[in-house]
């Protein structure tokens, strides 16, 4: 999947790919058919970097019932001929997603959609696991036939329903069906069932990884093997070494960690690192200096994992340098600096913004930090941050980072903060926004009363209606 083209962050359509409050406070006040013509884009067109871990289902889903929208720009795209060229569950991940939300505010057409489409479409698995949640008993039953249809009855056939079955994500579906009247559907699903539970007993007693009794020099190979086939296992290389390292083996690690394999060197690395080792930060140096590109990026890895004092006082000397080293030691100021530091993490903040943009990986560490040290200059930054990042969950670091460091961020970002896509900054917002205005009171309310909201945001909210609150 393509990475997606987000809107400039001034216009609606950008707002809502963001997945801001102001998109839905924008979107209510808009004509309605421009509205539902920038939602139902984002939802065919999913604008999340990363959507295993964004939200997106629930805040348009919560959109589509304040306009009162209808699915059908939503049918046609499941249905589209392009379902069966296009089998990514990203091309359809998030509108399954919307439609399970929506049925779950009772919303039948989204329900019904969700059926057929388990019934015949390419993600079917994704549309099941969405009904799992929220249909009855009856719908689920009605799906068993033409969703067993789609395995053939040849042992290929069989080992691809057992698979289903042992991943499937939300169970429910699958014991309904092995208790089906139907001897046809029952017999087949509970075959799959036991096929799927003798498979993971037979991966669990043929481990491919390090045995008890391994040598360091074994462990090492291991290692290596895997970076030769493109797997990275120097991390629990590195824990294997934990368990079979003894006094004995430092000198053979060192070596390792100086001149070894790639393999061997980032698991050296690792370990030492990991270990507190006095010469762990000279090695991590020296293997920046000269190692391949994966053994820069395991030694960078490595230093940013160590926690003692000698790693954050390096970090002080490393800060400035303009290279992988620098930035990492710029994230551990961030995190793990003091007060002393704030000028180090302000530069590195503004010059990662300046030099990569409001998407730049290290900004999530560097903003973190500014909340954590308090930095008060770094407020125009973090504002900047907030408005224009396609990332919603580096949004809602630059939110909380505001909030500890911008005396308007309660009467300014933490109302729109209450719209918000992600729950843990409507959190944030609830704790925090002024109730003068009087959308937010209106707004905590009608959270406080959504079944779908979650539980955290439900009780940051009580906490403003509490015996010492100002709502009225």
């Amino acid at each position: 999947m393509f990475d997606p083209v987000i809107a400039p962050s001034g216009t609606l359509l950008g707002l809502l790919q963001r997945g801001r409050g102001d998109g839905t406070l924008h979107a209510l006040t808009a004509p309605r058919a421009e509205a539902l013509a920038a939602l139902n884009h984002c939802v065919l067109r999913d604008p999340r970097h990363d959507w295993q871990v964004e939200n997106r289902s629930l805040y348009y889903a919560r959109l589509y019932l304040d306009l009162n929208g209808g699915l059908d720009a939503v049918e046609a795209h499941l249905f589209d001929a392009e379902d069966v060229l296009d089998t990514d569950e990203s091309r359809t991940g998030l509108a399954l997603a919307v439609l399970g939300h929506l049925a779950s505010y009772g919303r039948r057409d989204a329900l019904d959609l969700l059926r057929r489409y388990a019934a015949h479409g390419s993600n079917w698995a994704w549309a099941l696991d969405e009904l799992a949640l929220r249909d009855d008993d009856a719908g689920l039953r009605a799906l068993a036939a033409p969703v067993l249809a789609r395995f053939a009855t040849d042992p290929e056939g069989e080992a691809d329903l057992a698979a289903a079955v042992r991943d499937a994500f939300e169970p429910r579906p699958w014991r309904l069906w092995a208790e089906d009247p139907r001897a046809s559907i029952a017999t087949r699903v509970r075959a799959a069932q036991e096929t799927g539970c003798f498979d993971r007993w037979q991966r669990q007693m043929r481990p491919t990884g390090p045995r008890p009794g391994w040598s360091v020099r074994a462990v090492f190979e291991w290692a290596q093997q895997g970076m030769e086939r493109g797997a990275a296992l120097h991390v629990p290389a590195a824990r294997c070494l934990v368990a079979v390292a003894g006094p004995e083996d430092r000198p053979e690690i060192l070596r390792a960690a100086r001149s070894g394999d790639d393999g061997a060197r980032c698991t050296a690395l690792r370990y030492l690192a990991d270990s507190d080792d006095p010469a762990a930060l000279d090695l991590v140096e020296a293997a920046v200096a000269d190692g391949t590109t994966a053994v820069v990026e395991a030694a960078v890895d490595a230093f940013e994992r160590m926690r003692g004092v000698a790693a954050v006082d390096r970090a002080r000397g490393w800060a400035r340098r303009p290279d992988a080293l620098g930035a990492a030691a710029d994230r551990i100021l961030a995190c793990r600096g003091g007060t002393r530091d704030r000028d180090l993490v302000l530069a590195a903040l503004r010059q990662a913004v300046r030099g990569e943009g409001p998407d730049a990986p290290t900004l999530w560490t560097l903003v973190d930090g500014a909340g954590r040290l308090g930095i008060g200059c770094a407020a125009p930054v973090l504002r900047h941050v907030y408005r224009e990042t396609a990332s919603s969950h580096l949004r809602g670091r630059a939110a909380r980072a505001l909030a500890a460091t911008d005396p308007s961020f309660a009467a300014g970002f933490a109302v729109e903060c209450l719209w918000d896509c992600e729950e843990t900054t409507r959190e944030l917002a609830a704790r925090h926004a002024e109730t003068g205005d009087t959308r937010v009171v209106e707004r905590l309310r009608r959270l406080a009363a959504d079944p779908a909201e979650e539980a955290e945001v439900q009780t940051a909210v009580r906490s403003r209606f509490g015996p010492d609150a100002a709502l009225g």
